[in-house]
């Protein structure tokens, strides 16, 4: 369904839409997750348009499905997959649909524990490991992000280090468009980053 610019979108502040995230997750890790239960009434009215309130930029990870992690339902969350959370032209194009023509007011980049991208990229900037072709341009999105290990840690501790790196990273990159800096100046929109932890169920978001 195309949506008009004139959309008026989710009635949630940024801010509301923020702490609507933290009670999901909150849900989850309590096992009183109410979602994915939905009516068919809900249904129909969702065929009409969507009003999601916060857009979601993941990973592909099969581990980390953003809609279970925070205990949404139907037509609340607009997310994006891609292996390591990255930025790309189709990447930003969807990102942009979702500011104007969804105006959601906050953008999420979730990473997650253990990212197989993120720890490609490392082998490959600071190990010399070599990948396909198709993986190199993916890893191109995350090896300028990523600082130097330090080597007194050890391997687990090194890539959460990278993991939040790439996050913010990605969320940089966001923020640094010219539609990103004037939303947020107006104080229309909040972009935050965050990582999954696999091993406790919890979102952790970053400072």
């Amino acid at each position: 369904m195309v949506h008009k610019p004139h959309d008026e979108g989710t009635t949630l502040s940024a801010d509301e839409a923020l702490a609507r995230l933290k009670e999901g997750n909150a849900r989850f890790l309590a096992g009183e997750a109410r979602f994915p239960t939905v009516q068919k009434e809900v249904l129909a009215e969702l065929s009409r348009g969507q009003k999601p309130f916060a857009t979601i930029l993941g990973c592909s990870d099969s581990r980390v499905p953003p809609e279970l992690l925070f205990d949404a339902s139907f037509g609340q969350l607009f997310v994006v997959r891609v292996a390591g959370n990255v930025l790309g032209p189709a990447i930003f194009g969807t990102l942009q649909y979702a500011g104007i023509h969804l105006r959601t007011p906050l953008f999420v980049v979730l990473g997650h524990q253990g990212c197989g991208a993120v720890e490609a990229a490392m082998a490959e900037k600071f190990s010399g490991a070599v990948h396909g072709s198709r993986i190199r341009r993916l890893l191109d999105e995350i090896r300028p992000g990523l600082d130097k290990p330090d080597p007194a840690r050890s391997h687990e501790e090194q890539l959460e280090a990278a993991v939040e790196q790439n996050v913010r990273y990605t969320l940089q990159g966001i923020l640094k468009t010219a539609e990103g800096r004037a939303r947020v100046a107006e104080g229309r929109m909040k972009a935050v980053g965050a990582v999954f932890e696999m091993s406790t169920g919890e979102v952790r978001f970053l400072d």
